[in-house]
């Protein structure tokens, strides 16, 4: 063979192969920066539907080849489940207990709007330090021991309150219970996230735990609200906190979190020096910040109107002792949002749905704000804690979504701890408000932090950044 047929051969194959390219590439330029080598060969990036293609085949392939659980794994899995579940459900009590007592607390003490929201103050402290810490304590102490360090601050914090202290003891304790709850919800939001079975039903059932959690605590609490030993009420969260204590440690015996992920039978990745995650590399990323911000905004929306809305109807509707049961009501509807909800979040789409959530519940908002009947304002109160609902599962879902995964855990871990600092936040900025301008004002500030979570929401990326 010539060499003259040799190269023809190759110029044929070589017309053939563009030719077979070119319209899938028509439209492409050729910048000397894709040339490798200043020679002729090409390397066309991949067009979006390519990207998107590939990807739905990997994870339909990951989803394939995961490992069939024994029946051990799959009682494990379980029971780490409903630990973190009654974990969670130990956090909602603590925020459903502050609405139906803060009337109480506040004639007890003979504290002003102002003064009494220091306890959202002092719970924000705790909320922060415990966001801000979360990963060094992750990282020394690794997953279990982080979670009991938690539940053992509530323990504390709870000790000091059953007995009615003054004032200043009394509040302090909400630095500890905080601090606990924000590691305790940090360590199980990134444990959730990571699994590869059904997260997303999962993170939906997780949360409903911390609703169920809310909406049983004011039915206590509004008839503790209403005895002399008042403060006995939290001999009831002292024994609920307990109880949790005692399951972090049977069930998840101090160890790291890839090692309880294992026992449940879950594939753990290979890690390598680059993978793991700082504060710095959290901290970093655009999308941590606006999903934090949005988290943050949106528990606080939550906590308000589970914290005021007994004291708005008391004050503004003339609702007597039995008012209490509106916060339950809310945070009851805000259980059954975050699982009938579920199908609905995934026809609609998770990112679409949060809008058409938010402009419901500003409508029903202003019903509350402009409708003065008592019963009008608790039903509508209802629904919108069911719209509500499911907005921060799907915040966590979508950050497991646009969030590289060696930094997953971390970042995961600082929205849920930020976040829970809008729960202070927002409900002392409400006391405050209050003290000057009467309580009518919760209302529009209602509506303008829910607008202002759509505006976020939009702000937050839909597609997670290309890793080069």
């Amino acid at each position: 063979m010539t060499m003259d047929t040799t190269v023809s051969k190759i110029g044929i194959q070589k017309n053939s192969l563009e030719g077979s390219l070119r319209p899938a590439t028509r439209s492409l330029q050729r910048p000397a920066s894709n040339l490798k080598g200043g020679s002729d060969e090409f390397q066309y990036p991949p067009t979006g539907q390519a990207l998107a293609t590939s990807t739905n085949a990997i994870e339909s392939k990951s989803s394939e080849t995961l490992p069939t659980l024994t029946s051990k794994q799959k009682t494990i899995a379980t029971v780490q489940f409903i630990t973190l579940c009654w974990t969670l459900f130990v956090a909602g009590w603590n925020d459903g207990t502050t609405g139906p007592l803060l009337s109480r607390i506040q004639a007890v003490y003979g504290l002003n709007f102002a003064v009494v929201s220091l306890i959202f103050v002092f719970s924000c402290v705790g909320f922060i330090t415990g966001a801000i810490s979360n990963m060094w304590l992750t990282d020394k102490l690794g997953f279990g021991k982080t979670l009991v360090l938690g539940s053992c601050c509530q323990l504390v914090a709870y000790s000091i309150q059953c007995s009615a202290p003054p004032f200043p003891a009394f509040v302090f304790a909400y630095v500890l219970n905080g601090f606990g709850i924000a590691v305790q919800d940090a360590q199980a939001n990134g444990f959730v996230a990571v699994l590869k079975r059904s997260p997303e039903t999962k993170m939906g059932v997780l949360h409903a735990a911390y609703g169920l959690g809310a909406f049983a605590a004011p039915l206590a609490a509004t008839q503790f609200a209403q005895l002399p030993r008042w403060s006995f009420h939290f001999l009831v969260s002292l024994g609920v906190s307990i109880l949790n204590t005692v399951l972090l440690v049977v069930v998840f015996r101090f160890q790291k979190q890839d090692e309880c992920l294992k026992q449940a039978g879950e594939v753990i990745p290979e890690r390598t020096a680059s993978d793991e995650a700082t504060f710095k590399q959290v901290l970093r990323n655009r999308a941590v910040h606006f999903l934090a911000i949005f988290v943050f905004v949106y528990v606080g929306v939550e906590v308000t109107i589970g914290g005021w809305i007994v004291t708005f109807i008391i004050q503004e509707r003339q609702g007597g002792p039995s008012s209490g049961y509106i916060s339950s009501g809310f945070f009851g509807g805000l259980t059954v949002g975050r699982v009938l909800l579920l199908w609905v979040n995934k026809k609609i789409g998770e990112r679409r749905v949060i809008y058409i959530y938010a402009v419901l519940s500003i409508g029903l908002e202003f019903i509350v704000w402009f409708v003065p009947s008592l019963i009008g304002n608790a039903v509508a109160v209802s629904i919108v804690g069911v719209l509500l609902g499911p907005m921060f599962a799907i915040a966590i879902n979508h950050a497991s979504r646009v969030l590289p995964r060696w930094i997953l855990t971390g970042s995961i871990g600082w929205i849920a701890g930020f976040g829970q600092a809008g729960s202070a936040v927002l409900p002392f900025m409400t006391g405050a408000i209050a003290e000057k301008h009467g309580l009518h004002s919760l209302q529009p500030l209602l509506v303008s932090m829910m607008g202002f979570m759509m505006v976020l929401w939009y702000l937050v990326p839909s597609q997670p950044r290309r890793v080069d």
